[in-house]
């Protein structure tokens, strides 16, 4: 009977780290595809767009009107209002560096929470592997120079505002339930629209646009999010940080394959360290959970 307490409780710890690698690999096809709309309405128009039919999609699944946030309206407020303020952040460092080197340097937010809050020693040992994978994916060598200051500075203000998402995200969670996820993107779009609404106007009416607009609403808010909030229920700050390090790894992957974005040796070395510290870091939780349920 212990064993298979143990064998279900290991089965329940690998339901988070499985909906977080879907949410990021849905998170970075919604990236790839929101990126065709830059020259049409902006990285404005385009975050307005995403987290509107997020907003819609989440609200008609999770119905977040029946939700009673009580004292947790506070939190609810600066999750939602963080999550709007990290995507128009992230869409705005796209319009003028790439995509993988937004993605890493926007990691340095959740990156700094693992080291932060570890309590494990063995933890230190796949951060020390997700670093040395995204340092080698930086292109500090040759072409940092074409990086734009400004996109580099979107793209660290959005990882700050990750570590905000991640803390706020686990507290209305675990108060709220997954209904809080639609409640958030909702708030996010009220802060967005205005600003998109403002920057594209009528373009953002065009039918193609709207096609567009929806699907990458679906694949770059509804599905991730809703996937990541059950993720952040049930696994610590830490292990989510350093989960999220493969990331820029399914960003290249998606790229090899959907775009025929060739990566040199040295490239397909750090996505292996980044995925080596993703997989010992669930791994280890895994084990951990298992192990807290042995009598």
């Amino acid at each position: 009977m212990t064993s298979g307490l143990i064998t279900r409780r290991a089965q329940v710890a690998w339901l988070p780290v499985g909906a977080l690698l879907l949410s990021m690999v849905s998170f970075t096809l919604g990236a790839s595809l929101a990126k065709g709309l830059f020259g049409k309405i902006g990285p404005e128009g385009a975050t307005a767009m995403r987290l509107a039919f997020g907003a819609v999609l989440l609200a008609a699944v999770f119905r977040p009107w029946r939700m009673k946030p009580g004292r947790n309206w506070g939190v609810l407020l600066v999750y939602g209002l963080t999550l709007g303020a990290m995507n128009l952040m992230f869409y705005m460092s796209l319009a003028s560096i790439p995509l993988g080197i937004a993605i890493a340097i926007e990691f340095c937010g959740p990156l700094t929470l693992a080291v932060v809050t570890s309590r494990r020693k063995a933890d230190f040992v796949w951060i020390g592997l997700a670093v040395a994978g995204l340092l080698l994916l930086l292109p500090i060598r040759h072409q940092v120079t074409n990086l734009h200051w400004q996109g580099v500075c979107f793209a660290l203000a959005a990882g700050a505002g990750w570590v905000i998402y991640i803390l706020s995200g686990q507290h209305v969670g675990k108060a709220l339930g997954t209904s809080s996820v639609a409640a958030g993107t909702i708030l996010a779009a009220a802060l967005v629209a205005p600003i998109g609404v403002a920057h594209a106007g009528e373009s953002l009416l065009a039918p193609a646009t709207l096609f567009l607009g929806a699907v990458v609403g679906v694949f770059s808010s509804a599905l991730p999010y809703a996937l990541e909030m059950v993720a952040l229920r049930r696994i610590k700050s830490n292990t989510y940080g350093t989960l999220v390090s493969a990331e820029p790894a399914i960003g290249a992957l998606m790229g090899f394959f959907l775009l025929d974005e060739i990566l040199s040796p040295v490239q397909w070395l750090a996505v292996s360290l980044i995925v080596i510290a993703s997989v010992g870091c669930a791994v280890g939780a895994t084990r951990s959970t298992s192990e807290a349920g042995q009598p």
